[in-house]
Parts: structure tokens; sequence; C-alpha cells
């Protein structure tokens, strides 16, 4: 699978643009603030139907604009896709495939696998445990339809049990029947994603640790762990053992909504025991696994967007990674930095075709 064309109007900082890619290797050089992330995060959005970036989506039309229109012409298992997703200021935004669109957005989550690797990435060591538990809900959901149903159930459910807490006390009543139809809701779902997070992790985790060890040149042991009370517990006794305190917050203070992902280096947390570039390197470790994992679980080559990866990498690490990409099992590439000179003379290691985009 790869992009041929993309064409941008109002979108972020492009007016107009058009651009026609190499099926290998897409590089977009230029000084900050130029529009090279934002090529890259358009690609995403063709793939996700949102950005990578900023979940506000209005925010990512052009400013003193009224609308912006991503268009992409794929190529994929000898066919011709074209995806457009466009937005208008009040109104829905719209994904189309071959101009027909979609009634729910999740139905095309999956068809343009994609793994971006990016500094904003960072987060996922610096935050809390939502951005982990967006992770791993993203790399599954892209080749599983009932895991992203039963997370679209389970949260849909949790909202309309949380707006019950809160209508419980604002009114000073209760109504355990009710209560009761939600918690067996979640229990249903919330069981569906645990054992299917459970299942992910148990593949993914040793994918994980053999491209650290490829990048890292195998100095520091890494570890992924599952962080969850349904370890111990199933969710519907957790429910009813929480109740008072559920009550009180008015809110659900368990379920798989509050799972986490620890990350470890020596068995420690790697957000405070990891070097910027252990961090940085485990990062990319991370995100490379996802992309075999994903290219396994969907039998499609996904696209790898590198959002400024050369940044705080030594020149060994950045190595390896080069070396990881001149295989044969990578597909479409597109990546970003500020040193045309640089990323130059790296592309040309690989042997492969390739493109620059100076912007």
């Amino acid at each position: 699978m790869f992009l041929k064309k993309l064409s941008l109007i109002n979108y972020k900082n492009f007016a107009s643009e058009n651009f026609d890619f190499d099926a290998k290797i897409n590089c977009f050089v230029g000084d900050n603030g130029v529009g090279k992330t934002n090529v890259l995060d358009a690609i995403y959005h063709l793939s996700f139907g949102k950005s990578y970036f900023n979940p506000v989506a209005t925010q990512n039309i052009k400013h003193e604009e009224d609308f912006f229109v991503i268009d992409g012409e794929f190529q994929k298992n000898d066919r011709e896709e074209r995806i457009l997703c466009s937005l208008k200021k009040g109104m829905k935004k719209i994904i189309k495939r071959n101009g027909k669109a979609y009634d729910k957005f999740s139905d095309h989550i999956g068809f343009l696998p994609l793994v971006i690797i990016s500094p904003a990435d960072r987060d996922l060591i610096i935050e809390g445990s939502e951005t982990r538990r967006k992770f791993m809900d993203g790399v599954i959901s892209q080749s599983d339809k009932e895991y992203l149903h039963s997370l679209i159930k389970y949260n849909k459910t949790l909202s309309q049990r949380n707006s019950l807490l809160k209508y419980f006390a604002v009114n000073q009543t209760f109504d355990k029947t009710t209560l009761a139809i939600y918690n067996e809701q979640l229990q249903e779902y919330g069981s569906i994603i645990f054992h299917k997070r459970s299942e992910f992790l148990e593949e993914f985790i040793p994918i994980f640790k053999e491209q650290y060890l490829a990048i890292s040149g195998g100095k520091e042991p890494v570890n992924l762990t599952y962080d969850s009370k349904l370890l111990d517990d199933e969710l519907l006794t957790l429910l009813e053992r929480n109740l008072e305190k559920d009550k009180a917050l008015q809110y659900t203070s368990v379920g798989t909504h509050k799972d986490d992902l620890n990350f470890e280096i020596d068995g420690h947390p790697i957000k405070k025991f990891g070097s910027q570039g252990q961090q940085k390197s485990f990062l990319i470790a991370l995100k490379l696994a996802q992309f075999y994992f994903i290219k396994k679980q969907a039998g499609t080559t996904p696209l790898l967007l590198l959002d400024d990866i050369f940044d705080k990498l030594d020149e060994n690490r950045v190595a390896q990674i080069i070396n990881l990409v001149d295989e044969e099992n990578f597909g479409q590439i597109f990546l970003s930095d500020t040193h045309a000179d640089r990323t130059e003379e790296v592309v040309k290691k690989i042997h492969q075709s390739y493109k620059i985009f100076k912007l």
C-alpha cells in the first residue's frame, strides 16, 4: 500500500498544495514552522479521520478560512483508493472513500494502517495513564473491529453511568436497578477490552524488546507491564465494592478506563530513571513494534511517518534505525527534518528510491 498523491486546501498553514510521492521514501525538509509536520499530520488525518497533534478539529483549518480539504490517492492491493477528509466550520467532518461518505468513522479505522513516530510521543512517558491507554487502543483497533466497537460501547455506557451518579447526588436519590443495568453492560464490554489488551501485550512485548535491542545495542533491559485492577477481580465485583466511593465522587472510579501500561528500564520507571536518549529509543522501539504488530495483523504494510526523528538521538542510534528501515519489510516512509544535507546523506545510505520536498 502506498500514497501516490496528496492535495491540501486550507489545511493548517497550507492554502493550496499538491504532492506526488515516491513509492518508498519521501522527505520534507525546511526550517521550523514551514509546515513539514503539517504534511505528515494530513496523511495521518486520512488514516484516522483526525489530527495526531491537535484534537480540536476546527483548529486545523487555516486562519481566516471556513473549511479544509485533504485528498489522497492510494494504491492498495492493486486497486486505486481515494480518501477525502473535509471539515466546514459549524458542520460535521466528512470522510469519503471513492466518493462515498462513511456512516461511521469507526468503519474507516484500519483501512489505511499507519504508524507515526514523533517528538510528541514523549507524552506517552511524561503524561498520565490516558495517553498510554490511547496508544494500546489505537494499535489494537486498527486490526480488531470487535475491540473498537466494544471500546465505543464501553465509553458510551461509562458516560451514562457517570451521568446517573451525578443525578443521584443532585436529587439525593438512588436507583439500584438502573445502576445495575449499566454495571452489567460495563462488565460485558470491559471484560472484552481487558482480555484483548492482555492478549495483545502477550504478543506485543517480545516484539518491543527485540526492537529496543536493535536500536540500543542491548545495553539495558526494558519491559512493559499491564496495570489493571481486572487482573485480580471481575469488573462487576469492583463496581459493587466501590459503589459508595463512586456515589461520593459522582463518577466511576474503577474499570478498564483506569488501566495503565508501565514503562520500565532496568526494573525501574523509565520516566524517572531513563536518560533522554534511552527514553527516545524506548519510544521508537514502541512505535516500531506497533508497526510490525499491525503489519502482521492487517496483512498489509503500514505507512510509516517519522517526524523529526533525528532530533536528540546520537549518531549510533540513528545508524541503527537507518539499518532497520533499509530492510525490505518496510513500505512507504515519510520523514521530516530541518537539515536538508543531513537528510539526503542519510537516505542515500538506504538502498531505496526517494524524493526530497523542500518547503
